[in-house]
């Protein structure tokens, strides 16, 4: 038995799994792309400060993104799952992406990393905000990666309408090299990018983001959706041009969206991978298989984690994330860069905690329990 928090404020027992969950593993995914947000891990013995520079684990941090790619998965490396504005800022993800595709070339992963603005650290104008793209765009197209164009504090505050927006990525993706993917991040995680692609009306704000599409679909590998509405990637999906992927940034219903429907379907890229890769690949490969009921009787129990993670505030579900790998046992501490590791309270880690191990998404059980037992003992949980 272990005590965790109850909802009366006193405490409840739970007898934790004494079992992972049998995964087949396998090789590379072949029905959907699917890329896998991954979290940077801090150097707990770095004296810093929530304002400082991010100290990174570099070590560590690389060996998650090989855990990640032993699984099928793709890394979509140095994005808001990885503290971008929220811990790390762009020197420490400069530096996290010349490390991570170094490390995708040597062992053949898959990887795409995030390009933003965020070196801009006070007022700009519009020729600011796109030389700081540029300089993003540039360093990852060095490193040989795929480019993810983020949506841009910067440009959110800057931009007076939509045609600010057409104007500059329209630059943007005449100057990529490749084809990118784009990326439409809601304010549910990240309330400064209110009213994205120059209108609070999502209905309004989709149009333009589509005229960019179509205007650049050569240079569209695929876009990212994360407003956590079904519904509407899936109206958004229906029309993309031909040959340009939607792939889902929807942490609340994944499994529907991969899985599809007889119009079509979603590739992902999701943060809830960062924790969930063995069992997310292993339904993949079942997807691969044409088993569609298969693949959801695997994926949908873990919407309840999901959903847990990213209740509102959405953006500090980092926290539950990297709770999660330290339980794991992916790393050796619950240290976050940004001291961000306090951002939930003990009754929200201690619900992940049970909702993981219900799952049995912890490789060794044990270590899971024995590790939730002492950051109870360091909240004062009688044990």
């Amino acid at each position: 038995m272990i005590r965790l928090p109850a909802p009366d404020g006193g405490t409840r027992e739970y007898t934790p799994r004494t079992q992972p969950l049998a995964v087949s593993g396998g090789g590379a995914l072949v029905s959907r792309t699917v890329f896998s947000a991954a979290h940077v891990v801090a150097d707990p013995y770095a004296d810093t400060t929530p304002d400082s520079p991010a100290a990174v684990d570099w070590d560590a941090t690389l060996a998650f993104r090989r855990h990640l790619w032993s699984h099928g998965l793709g890394v979509a490396e140095a994005m808001d799952t990885a503290q971008r504005g929220m811990g790390l800022d762009w020197s420490g993800a400069a530096e996290l992406i010349r490390r991570s595709a170094a490390e995708a070339k040597a062992v053949g992963g898959l990887i795409a990393c995030g390009v933003g603005t965020d070196q801009l650290t006070g007022p700009t104008d519009l020729a600011g905000v796109r030389k700081a793209y540029e300089e993003q765009l540039a360093l990852v197209e060095e490193t040989g990666s795929q480019a993810i164009l983020m949506a841009s504090r910067a440009l959110a505050a800057t931009a007076t309408g939509p045609e600010d927006y057409l104007d500059l990525y329209g630059h943007l993706l005449r100057q990529a090299s490749e084809p990118v993917i784009l990326h439409w991040l809601g304010p549910m995680f990240d309330p400064a990018l209110a009213g994205y692609w120059g209108s609070a009306d999502l209905d309004t704000a989709t149009e333009t983001f589509l005229d960019v599409i179509a205007a650049h679909p050569d240079k569209v590998d695929g876009i990212k959706v994360s407003l956590l509405d079904a519904g509407r990637e899936v109206a958004l999906r229906r029309r993309l041009p031909e040959g340009v992927r939607c792939y889902t940034g929807d942490d609340f219903h994944y499994p529907e969206l991969i899985a599809g429907d007889d119009q079509g379907f979603s590739h992902a890229l999701l943060g809830i991978f960062d924790p969930l890769a063995p069992l997310a690949a292993d339904a993949v490969r079942t997807l691969d298989t044409g088993d569609v009921e298969g693949f959801r009787a695997t994926l949908d129990p873990t919407v309840a984690l999901s959903r847990h993670l990213f209740r509102t505030p959405t953006r500090f579900y980092k926290t539950g994330v990297v709770l999660l790998a330290w339980l794991a046992g992916h790393q050796d501490h619950f240290t976050m860069v940004g001291g961000l590791q306090s951002a939930r309270s003990l009754p929200h880690l201690a619900r992940a905690y049970e909702l993981a191990d219900g799952l049995g998404l912890f490789p060794d059980p044990a270590l899971a329990e024995a590790r939730m037992r002492s950051l109870l003992t360091v909240y004062g949980v009688p044990q």
